[in-house]
């Protein structure tokens, strides 16, 4: 089993990526940038906050990512229409993108796998009120599932709903062995090492990254806990490149 920690930024604005980029470059290899549009959850964060200006610029390639050849970019897009949305963030340098089950009714969340899944890695994010059979048409299509910690999606800093999501996660592991596994909210120094044990091999973390004095050094302290610590880290990235 491989493993990964993966440094979450919920932005208010395309600055706060950039900064948040800078703290912990050459600790991580990937980061997820959470993308929340006010309508599938109740919070709102860039691009659908502030300027959309520099969005626009990506979008028309005046400018590139920032700190594009040192990470692979995924965003997770909690938004209310994401067949809209997803060619938008492929075209800024998306590496995976993450659709949320819930977000789509099961033939239009068929039809935007097919069209995108040989272009980027495809996650497939479910909350813990949400059984998991609802997943099983479309397992074969995806890279990877991503548990949400908490049916309160959208927001950093909430506890994690351990009395649903660690059975979920056994349930998932015990059927699909060699299922990446990522669990997304309420991941802590406290919490990792519960959602490891039942299953989870790929961990999102915002609040306990950026939340540290020092987010490169959480990062490492982090990727400790898991089996074999940071080597486990570099064999899984080899692995999303291969799917995605």
């Amino acid at each position: 089993m491989n493993y990964h920690i993966v440094p979450a930024i919920l932005p208010k604005s395309f600055s706060e990526i950039r900064a948040k980029l800078g703290l912990i470059k050459g600790a991580a290899d990937a980061v997820q940038i959470d993308i929340v549009d006010g309508k599938f959850a109740r919070n709102k964060t860039w691009p659908y906050v502030g300027d959309r200006g520099e969005f626009e610029s990506l979008l028309k390639e005046k400018e590139g990512f920032p700190f594009w050849e040192d990470f692979d970019f995924e965003f997770d897009l909690m938004i209310a229409k994401p067949a809209e949305a997803v060619g938008d963030f492929v075209r800024i340098g998306a590496s995976r993108v993450i659709v949320h089950l819930e977000s789509m009714e099961p033939d239009a969340l068929s039809d935007l796998i097919h069209e995108w899944k040989h272009a980027v890695g495809i996650g497939l994010a479910l909350k813990p009120s949400t059984p998991i059979s609802l997943l099983e048409t479309f397992l074969h299509e995806v890279s990877f599932v991503q548990c949400m910690g908490n049916d309160k999606i959208g927001f950093q800093g909430i506890t994690l709903d351990e009395e649903k999501v660690l059975p979920k996660l056994l349930k998932l592991r015990a059927k699909h062995p060699q299922l990446t596994i990522a669990v997304d909210i309420g991941v802590t120094f406290e919490t990792a090492p519960r959602l490891i044990k039942a299953g989870a091999n790929r961990l999102v973390a915002g609040s306990a990254i950026f939340g540290h004095a020092n987010p490169a050094k959480a990062l490492r302290q982090l990727k400790a806990l898991f089996p074999g610590g940071e080597s486990g880290q570099t064999a899984l990235m080899g692995s999303l490149k291969d799917i995605g």
